[in-house]
Order: C-alpha cells, then sequence, then structure tokens
C-alpha cells in the first residue's frame, strides 16, 4: 500500500509519505520536525524571523534526533531583507535543502535560495499567487485555502483552490487548509494534489512547542469556532489575516473583524517570553516559553479543530492519517486511480 500514497513529492523532499508538517512559528520546533520525519512525513522547523543562532540550534537538534529530511520555514516577505539573507546563508551553511516560503511571492528570494543550491516549496492562497511560484523557479506548491489556520493568504476554500491550481500550473500540489485526517489526504489527491499539509493536527501533539493551554483548546474546540480577522497584526503587515479560536479577546471586536492597522493598535503587554515582551494583538500564539494571560494571544486553529480529539505523539498522528488513507482507497476501489 506504501506505493499508492508514495507520490514523486515525496523523492523531491526526500520522504515515504506526502504528509507535510507546516512549519509553524514558533510552534515547530525540532522535536516536533524530528518526530514528523522520523515517522516518514516531511518534517519542518518554524523559524520565520528568528536569529540565526536559533535556527542553526534547531537544525542541530533535528539532526540529533533523526537522520531523515526535513525543511526550514521562511517568509520574505514578513522579514527584514538584511535577516533573510543570513537565514537563508544560515540554511545553506547548515546543509538545508529544502525551504518553504510563504505570504507575498518574491521572485528574488527564490531565485536567492535557487542560487545557494535549495530546493522552495511556496505556499500560496491564489491561483495567481501559484503561477507566479511557478514562474520564479518553485519546485512545488502549497495552496491553502481559507479554513487554515494561523496565517491565511487567501479566500478560497481549499475544495476549491486545490483543483484550480492543479489545473493552472505543471508542479506537483500540496493541499492546505482543513486537512488532518487519511480520508482528507485521499480527498486532497482525488482534487489534483500529491499530498497535504497539516497545521493545526500537528500543533495538538506532545511534541509541539505550543503551551499546553493552547493545545487543550484545540481539543476542546468545535469546527464552527474559529474566527477570521486581522486583528492579531502587531509585528506582521497590514492586512495579515489569520484564522484563530474564537476567545473573550475574540469576542471583543464584534462584527469588525478586518481594517485593523498594527501602527494604531496600542501595545498593551500580557505576557512575557524570557524577558520579551507579549502584547495584546500580535501574532504571537502560546509557547511553552511564556507566561502571563495566555489565553488573550492568537489560539492560532484551523477549521479541521473539529477532528483534533486529544493531544497525541505526531508519529501516532501520521500513522492514523496512513492508516485511514489506505482503508478509505480499499473501501471504495481507488487503488488504480491513486498510484
Amino acid at each position: 500500500m506504501r506505493g499508492i500514497l508514495h507520490q514523486p513529492i515525496c523523492d523531491i523532499l526526500g520522504c515515504d509519505y506526502p504528509v507535510l508538517q507546516a512549519g509553524m512559528g514558533g510552534v515547530a520546533r525540532a522535536e516536533l520536525a524530528a518526530a514528523v520525519s522520523g515517522a516518514g512525513g516531511f518534517g519542518c522547523l518554524g523559524m520565520v524571523r528568528e536569529p540565526c543562532d536559533l535556527i542553526r540550534r534547531e537544525i542541530a537538534e533535528v539532526r540529533h534526533r533523526t537522520d531523515r529530511a526535513f525543511g526550514v520555514n521562511l517568509i520574505p516577505a514578513a522579514t527584514d531583507p538584511d535577516l533573510f539573507t543570513e537565514q537563508l546563508k544560515t540554511c545553506k551553511d547548515e546543509g538545508i535543502e529544502t525551504l518553504v516560503f510563504f505570504w507575498d511571492v518574491m521572485p528574488e528570494a527564490v531565485a536567492h535560495a535557487n542560487d545557494l543550491g535549495m530546493q522552495v516549496l511556496y505556499q500560496v492562497g491564489s491561483v495567481d499567487q501559484a503561477c507566479a511560484a511557478e514562474a520564479a523557479g518553485a519546485v512545488a506548491v502549497i495552496a491553502q485555502g481559507v479554513e487554515a489556520g494561523g496565517h491565511v493568504h487567501g479566500t478560497v476554500s481549499s475544495l476549491v483552490l486545490v483543483q484550480q491550481v492543479a489545473a493552472a500550473t505543471d508542479l506537483p500540489v500540496i493541499a492546505s487548509g482543513g486537512f488532518a485526517t487519511g480520508r482528507s489526504l485521499v480527498a486532497a489527491m482525488a482534487l489534483g494534489a500529491q499530498g497535504i499539509h497539516c497545521g493545526t493536527a500537528f500543533l495538538a501533539t506532545t511534541e509541539s512547542f505550543a503551551h499546553d493551554l493552547h493545545k487543550q483548546r484545540v481539543v476542546q474546540a468545535a469546527s464552527d469556532e474559529t474566527v477570521h480577522t486581522d486583528a492579531f497584526v502587531i509585528n506582521w503587515p497590514k492586512g495579515a489575516a489569520v484564522r484563530v479560536l474564537r476567545s473573550e479577546v475574540t469576542n471583543l471586536l464584534g462584527d469588525r473583524l478586518f481594517a485593523h492597522d498594527p501602527n494604531t493598535i496600542p501595545r498593551h503587554q500580557i505576557a512575557d517570553e524570557e524577558g520579551k515582551p507579549i502584547y495584546r494583538w500580535s501574532t504571537d500564539s502560546p509557547l511553552r516559553s511564556m507566561q502571563g494571560d495566555l489565553d488573550q494571544l492568537a489560539l492560532f486553529a484551523g477549521q479541521c479543530a473539529g477532528s483534533v480529539h486529544s493531544i497525541r505523539p505526531a508519529k501516532e498522528i501520521l500513522q492514523s492519517i496512513l492508516d485511514e488513507a489506505h482503508a478509505c482507497i480499499e473501501r471504495n476501489g481507488m487503488g488504480t486511480k491513486l498510484s
């Protein structure tokens, strides 16, 4: 059955199964990335705007835990250009082969990574962005539907977007936004994708660097308990929408979910991370390393939270996805169609 699920993207990335763990900033550290890659998926470090010393340490820690391939997630459009250049150099020096970029497609960033000998997967939220990523030299695109948790760069559901992107580009397509089960993996393949990109499902794992409060809230949430808003925008460009769990803080927004300007939002500290102030309405989510009123932070989660029922090791999550996918393929006689 491995042959049915082993898609061309697996050979590009160096993994066994086309289940990619999202490079969630802050949450996706070495323990999680190594667990996913070690189980046959593709793990990814979320190193958005992180200092290069931390990137080096996290890469070294992943390699200490597994010899399988993994990637590093960076966001050129939301990172100081000088820091981004240093991040690329650090990744190259540390032997990283695959980068995952997100937000606005920046061809020069792809070209720079390619010149350094690294391949780029670009996460996009529209067909136009997918075509731009292909033209820029990306090796694959991650098509993110509006159901996704965390930062969301589009307005179309994954059911619609994935098949449109698959039709518009010759690149391998990975489906993102609402994918957390084996059934959703099979559905993604039926839409023309070669695999799925999972954030919420892997946030609620024992290895995730998310705070336990955040994990428990994801487990308790139903799929209709998320909010799409650009209110959590401090530290990101204006208009950067996210999907979070509904909370007392999001209730304060009333009907004004959009049109928030990070330059006019008061800085009110509600938490602390090793001496660094964390503000209400920032893009920071609760991490193990934070203290304070963490339930007021951005509790990132996608609509697939309703499919997450417990906090489990990442290996178990991945295996359950694969087992359910195999069962679904067998039950529906889809083997020859997907292989």
